[in-house]
């Protein structure tokens, strides 16, 4: 289990100022699993979802280098391979370098020198040969493990609903539909915290909300403060460079490679899994987004809300449901991750934007939720209760994680 918060909490700061194996690897398999690629031929190539690839690459960097370091339990994978005087750092290439090679045997352009190079980097003798053997065993199992995890299901054509409150889809195949049928890493079922229905429409909840993004969220406001808008533009960087991006500073923030590998496969495993159930709650509930609900509050049956039929978010609207948050899914399971990993909620560290060429820093845990639940609002995107939603199931999934993963060993 994690250490608890006491009452008189410690200060940590995160610096990405600690390059290690983990780090290494860590920003190699960002860019093959972003990268585009003209051949396709397995199931991650054709469907990528880059927070459960890259939380398959971590949960095999960790296993090979816990195995060797000793002091916390495997995730999935207990090597035969015995660990005594294995290289750590050619169990960790050669298990990225495995999973790698198995999603994705067509984008060996972003992976194969960097793995060639850092192996000719270890000297050659028992150490080496130990560690790309226990590396490439735990490869194996991860693959293994995650084959056929769900997203190569058929999907038909998404309908959308007609009835006031359900979602209207830009076209008919919206966003990370698939992501509902991917299994999961520890949770053991994705609507094993799928949050309460939304508001009633009729309900005083339901009219404040849409009042808030209404006054907030749309292209002309008179109510929403430059900074508000500025918070909306950092955080609407497209979400696979912009996440993963940044919480590629976690892995290089200690020079201990084995608490670097525990952390990383900590943040992936919470961020696979409670995307994967924000999205099974988005289309189980497939609630209407605010550019639907406030073109069209006549039809709600709520007195209190307010039509506006030239209504537009200031930014895009992504094409899937309201119901709850994506990014709020995201900050809230980080933040709890941080909370759980560091033992406090004073936890400083840095998020930046290429949309607007912004860096950010943040002093606590929870500073990034708050930021992101008003980022989503003021851009128009998301009402306050669909944050709220997003932020609980993240910490949720969380906690979830951290009290059956990534212990001590006895």
């Amino acid at each position: 289990m994690f250490g608890m918060v006491n009452g008189a909490e410690l200060s940590v700061t995160v610096e990405a100022n600690q390059p290690n194996v983990v780090a290494y690897w860590n920003q190699i398999a960002n860019t093959t699993v972003l990268a585009p690629s003209t051949t396709n031929t397995t199931a991650e190539e054709q469907r990528p979802s880059y927070q459960v690839d890259l939380a398959s690459v971590h949960v095999a960097i960790y296993d090979a280098v816990i195995a060797i370091d000793g002091r916390y339990k495997a995730f999935a994978v207990q090597p035969k391979v015995s660990p005594t005087g294995a290289s750590m750092d050619a169990a960790a290439s050669a298990a990225a370098y495995g999973v790698l090679h198995a999603l994705f045997p067509n984008r060996s352009a972003h992976y194969q020198a960097a793995y060639d190079s850092r192996i000719a980097a270890i000297p050659d003798g028992d150490a080496k040969t130990r560690g790309l053997a226990l590396g490439r065993e735990v490869a194996s199992g991860v693959v293994k493990l995650r084959a056929n995890d769900g997203r190569s299901v058929a999907l038909a054509p998404y309908i959308s609903g007609t009835d006031a409150g359900q979602f209207r889809s830009a076209g008919p195949n919206p966003f990370n539909r698939y992501v509902t049928s991917i299994k999961p890493f520890s949770l053991t079922r994705l609507d094993q915290f799928r949050p309460p229905p939304p508001p009633a429409l009729n309900s005083a909840a339901y009219a404040a909300a849409v009042e808030e993004t209404r006054l907030l969220g749309g292209t002309i406001s008179a109510a929403r403060t430059p900074e508000q808008l500025e918070t909306a533009r950092f955080h609407s960087d497209p979400p696979g460079p912009f996440v993963t991006r940044n919480l590629g500073r976690f892995a290089a923030s200690t020079g201990d490679v084995a608490e670097a590998a525990r952390l990383m496969a900590f943040i992936y495993v919470v961020h696979a899994d409670a995307i994967g159930a924000c999205f099974e709650a988005k289309y189980h509930y497939a609630a209407w987004r605010p550019m639907s609900a406030i073109t069209m509050a006549d039809t709600d049956g709520n007195d209190a809300t307010q039509i506006d039929a030239g209504w537009t978010p200031v930014l895009p609207t992504p094409n899937h449901p309201e119901y709850p948050a994506a990014h709020a899914c995201t900050s809230g399971g980080l933040g709890e991750t941080l909370l759980r990993y560091h033992g406090t909620h004073n936890v400083a560290y840095t998020w930046d934007s290429r949309t607007t060429g912004t860096t950010r820093s943040y002093a606590t845990t929870d500073a990034l939720d708050a930021e992101s639940q008003i980022a989503r609002i003021a851009g128009g995107m998301h009402f306050r209760f669909s944050t709220d939603a997003g932020v609980t199931l993240g910490k949720q999934v969380a906690q979830w994680v951290a009290d059956h993963h990534f212990a001590r060993r006895e």
